[in-house]
């Protein structure tokens, strides 16, 4: 499946060296400002260019297709296009014999019988997550004044982020990160228990990005190692601020008007320099594989904006849905 919402509802399209990705967005009020240049800051995040990102460049200009007139949202769809440029497709030939390690080389040829386009990783590919950045920059609108940053605060096991990838670089290795996520001025009552609580719909999204191995909220994992009375986030204000965030902002699946606060696992990158062994499907024997092309050290670096636009996309249908519920209500 490759839509998700119930009223902000954003569908993904297109492969990794395929003629064009993007993203269609239906259920979007109409009335907001909107524009190709509004998509500019956070696609410019997510491009390669720092140390340990790969040196495929893309300039990845934003066609919008319908649903913006006179630089308004119109209510109707949304769509959003980005053309395939620099692709060097002959790199990825040897894959439909000896699948890659780590990659959904081998689980997409089996699901789709080999019709899978699977250059440059094909539909599995982090390309298309230009598409989900789009669609974030309109659901941040949606969402104002609440407001949404991620950051890389470690990679490779390290806190030097620069080093680490260095050392990676060096070692033809890669090395994967944890992103820190901060959602502020989220108000009270956002939020559908128990299948769509904040937790589950941001999770959902977080799970779609690849790489993604974890995520957790608050105090996290580390919440099965406290007491009750460490544990519980005392209330300090009528309007529900607490004097610790261990909930991370969500209490019952509700937000609670604390800073929603999650921290999400990327694993390292699957496709690396160094020689490696696995299974060669043609010859029925173990071969070694050697992975050419060109692919990121830490792909950690390029998603903190791709984390902030799943979040906030999940928040926007969540924030409609609200305002639904409260309008049937009055």
């Amino acid at each position: 499946m490759n839509r998700y919402g119930i009223i902000f509802s954003v569908s993904i399209f297109g492969e990794s060296h395929g003629h064009a990705l993007g993203v269609v967005i239906d259920g979007c009020p109409a009335g907001i400002p909107f524009a190709a240049a509004d998509l500019e800051n956070d696609l410019a995040r997510r491009r390669s260019g720092a140390l340990g990102t790969t040196p495929r460049k893309e300039s990845d200009i934003p066609l919008i297709e319908s649903g913006v007139f006179n630089g308004f949202t119109t209510g109707a769809p949304i769509i959003i296009r980005f053309q395939n440029i620099d692709t060097r497709s002959h790199d990825y030939a040897q894959f439909r014999d000896i699948p890659r390690p780590g990659h959904a080389d081998f689980t997409a040829e089996k699901k789709f019988g080999g019709y899978e386009d699977y250059r440059g990783g094909g539909h599995f590919s982090g390309r298309i997550t230009t598409g989900f950045v789009a669609a974030g920059v309109l659901a941040k609108k949606i969402i104002a004044p609440a407001t949404i940053n991620a950051e890389l605060i470690e990679a490779g096991g390290m806190d030097n982020i620069q080093e680490a990838v260095k050392k990676a670089m060096d070692a033809g290795d890669s090395i994967g990160g944890i992103i820190r996520c901060t959602i502020s001025n989220v108000p009270v009552g956002w939020g559908e228990p128990f299948f769509n609580s904040v937790e589950s719909c941001i999770s959902h999204l977080v799970f779609a990005v690849p790489a993604t191995k974890g995520i957790e909220f608050g105090s996290g994992f580390q919440a099965a190692r406290m007491k009750g009375s460490e544990h519980n986030d005392s209330f300090i204000s009528a309007d529900g601020k607490t004097r610790t965030n261990n909930a991370g902002g969500i209490n019952g699946g509700i937000s609670n008007g604390n800073d929603i606060v999650f921290r999400v696992a990327v694993k390292p990158t699957s496709s690396i320099s160094a020689r490696q062994e696995t299974f060669n499907f043609k010859t029925n024997t173990v071969a070694p594989l050697l992975v050419e092309g060109r692919h990121d050290t830490c792909i950690a670096i390029r998603i903190p904006v791709v984390i902030e636009a799943a979040a906030a996309i999940a928040l926007a249908d969540l924030a409609l849905v609200n305002q639904d519920v409260s309008r049937i209500k009055k």
